[in-house]
Parts: C-alpha cells; structure tokens; sequence
C-alpha cells in the first residue's frame, strides 16, 4: 500500500496515534485544508449578493463546488444539489419540506430499523405533527434487508421509505436501486441516507433512482459544516423553503414572499463557501486517489481486521459472518467488558475507537445488546494500524482482571 497518511497532517501532528473511528468523521488531507485557507485568504467575500470583484469570485467558487458535487454524485442538474450544513440538516429538510406537502394523517412513513437517529428522529417528528404512522423494516441478524420483506411491508399507505446506502453499524451496502423500483412501482418515495456510503463507494443518484440522497463533507475528508442534499427536480420544484430569510427570496412585500429558484430557495442566509470549497477539494483529492484503489485498500484491511477477530474467541462481530459485507466497518462486543472500557483501554494505547450506540439505539434495542465497540476505517489507514488495533484487542479482557 502507498503510503496516504503522508498527504494528511494531523498524523504528523499526532505521532503514535492510530485512528479507527472514519465512520464519525475523517480527517482532512493538506490540499482540502490549503484550499479553504486559500479561500479566506484571497477570495472571502458574501457570495451571490455583491457585484465587486471579491463576490464574484467568491460565487464562482461556491458554483463550482456545487458542480463538482453534481457530477460526483451523478446528478442531471446543479439545481438538484443543495448545499447543507451536515446529513441531519440534509434529512430533516427533506422530512419537513416534502413531509409538510404530502403527508397526512392516513400516511405511513416506512423507515430501517438500522437508521441513524438522524434518518429517523425527523420521521418521528412529522408522524407526530401530522398523525401518520411510523412503521420499521425490520432486517436479520446479519443485517440484510430483502426485497421480500420490504414488498410485504409496504402498503398502499406508504408514502415514504427511508434506509441508508450503507449502515453505520453493519457497514452493509443495502440494494437501493431494487429498493427504489419496488417503493417507486407502490407509489413511495425512497429517501437515502449517503452518510457512510460517498466516501467508500461511487454513487450514481440516477442510476439508483433515489427520490432523495443527503450526506455530510466531514465523513468524505472535506470540512465540518457542510452537507448535500439531492432531490429530483421535480420534487424540489414543490417543495417550500425549509428556512426563510436572506437570498432565499425573489421578491418580498409586507405582505408576502416570492423565493428564489432551485437550489436558493433552500439556502437561506450566509453560506458557507469556505465548506463547499473544502467539499470541492476532497472530491478532487478522492478523484486523484480513485474508487478502485480506495475500495482495494479497504477491503484487504477491513479483512485482515476481520479475520483476526474472528480467531478471538471473546470478540462477537456484530452483522455479517463475511468480511466484504462490512465496507471498512467492524462493530463488536467483547464478552464481560463494558464498550467503554473497551474504547478506554484503546485510548491508552493510542488507538482511537468508538464505543456506545452510535447514534442507533432501536437498532441496538432490535439485535439485544445496550451497546457496542466500533473500529471504522479510512483510505489513510494501513497494515499497521491494524495491527496495532488487534495487538490491543487481545489484551482488553486481561486488563480488566480477566485472565483471557
């Protein structure tokens, strides 16, 4: 493996430190932090609003990203991508925006019993306020959803589907193409939650058919603070504005409000042009890099990592038996020792992990267990690292007195 880590400073500036926890946001390489420090150097100004030479600038830079988010994802149109603060904001926009419109007391939101509270929590919210139903599609033990099952609990009443591409628990790819034809023959919309999937696979939004796709900057090696959201087009023609407020609007009276066209009319306020800028510089550091050699790489250590831990016979992989239906995501439990100390044990050696329910406790609710060890991978990480993680994790049970 060529040595990636290279190109991302906070390992410099952490000697030592293995980090395991991508699937929580990942470290940014030196060209993404040289261009939004560029950016506030020589182009910092209000895009949209000013015709000086510094606005423009500034708008083109922001245009730019947006395109290269377009055609990152395989979107037809840059009216369909609209610029965020994170995946949350992403899914409760569309939740709010599209919900307010279409959903009412006799509708049924179907969503993952895998979700992210963030791709169920705004589902919750629009059930309460409009007396729909929530129901859960339930998956097995390893994870899977079939196609089978989300037929059977689809009604006539189903208005909305909502999965992620990939699970944050399982590391799981979900069929989403399949999933979008079968919601889209009942009449169901199909929102995707692309948080854990842009920065490990290739994402074609057309291809898959997806109603709505979200996901955030900071897990794709761009800045914290920004996140995408896209919609078809003719979705987001209907949808009002979720916030309201400056360069939104088209035309505002006393009275009354016209707003701006796609995507404006769902980017309230001062945007952040130095995120987007960030986000445009990671998708060409990520372009340079390419998918197959981030998918190479990734799957030969979420292997080793997997076939290790599988010789442990106190280490309970949660999800898949096989190692490539993880996708750089490894959630466990360890027989007798709390997921914290767990983490805690990794910490003293340096070895950054999550621990906890990870933002998916009906998840954890479903499979039995209060809550979870999680090691994710990105493309910097190496054989090292994770031979480092699995030298802890034989020691874990006896530091905490166990004698194995």
């Amino acid at each position: 493996m060529t040595d990636i880590k290279k190109d991302f400073p906070i390992f410099g500036n952490n000697k030592g430190v293995v980090y395991l926890d991508s699937a929580a946001t990942a470290q940014k390489p030196k060209s993404v932090i040289d261009a939004v420090a560029k950016y506030y150097y020589e182009e910092n100004a209000n895009p949209l609003r000013g015709l000086y030479d510094l606005s423009v600038k500034a708008t083109e830079s922001y245009e730019n990203a947006r395109e290269a988010v377009r055609k990152f994802i395989g979107a037809k149109s840059t009216k369909e991508i609209v610029f965020t603060r994170n995946a949350t904001e992403s899914l409760n926009l569309a939740a709010n925006s599209y919900g307010r419109e279409n959903i009412c007391g006799c509708s049924e939101i179907l969503v993952a019993i895998s979700e992210h509270h963030s791709d169920l929590l705004p589902y919750q919210n629009l059930a309460a306020q409009t007396g729909a139903k929530l129901r859960f599609l339930e998956c097995d033990e390893f994870g899977e959803y079939t196609a089978e099952a989300l037929q059977k609990a689809l009604t006539p009443h189903t208005a909305i589907f909502a999965i992620a591409q990939v699970s944050n628990i399982f590391g799981r790819v979900n069929p989403i193409k399949e999933f979008a034809g079968i919601c889209h023959k009942n009449g169901t919309i199909i929102i995707c939650d692309g948080a854990q999937s842009v920065p490990h696979v290739p994402v074609d939004v057309v291809d898959l058919d997806v109603d709505f796709f979200a996901f955030s900057g900071h897990k794709l090696y761009a800045p914290m603070g920004i996140g995408v959201l896209y919609g078809k087009r003719e979705l987001l023609e209907k949808m009002p504005p979720f916030l309201y407020g400056g360069e939104m609007i088209e035309y505002v009276t006393r009275e009354s409000a016209t707003f701006a066209e796609l995507p404006h009319k769902f980017e309230a306020g001062t945007v952040n042009a130095g995120g987007a800028v960030g986000l445009h510089a990671a998708i060409d550091y990520i372009d340079s890099i390419g998918f197959e050699t981030i998918i190479k790489r990734e799957e030969a250590l979420t292997e080793l990592a997997f076939t290790e831990m599988q010789n442990i016979p106190y280490i309970n992989i949660i999800g898949s038996k096989n190692a490539h239906e993880h996708n750089g995501i490894i959630t466990f439990t360890i027989d007798g020792v709390h997921p914290h100390d767990i983490a805690a044990v990794f910490d003293a050696d340096s070895v950054a992990i999550r621990a906890g329910h990870h933002c998916a406790q009906p998840l954890h609710q479903y499979l039995g267990v209060q809550s979870t060890a999680r090691m994710s991978i990105g493309l910097y990480n190496d054989e090292k690292d994770i031979e480092r993680f699995i030298e802890t994790l034989k020691t874990v049970r006896r530091r905490m007195g166990y004698e194995r």
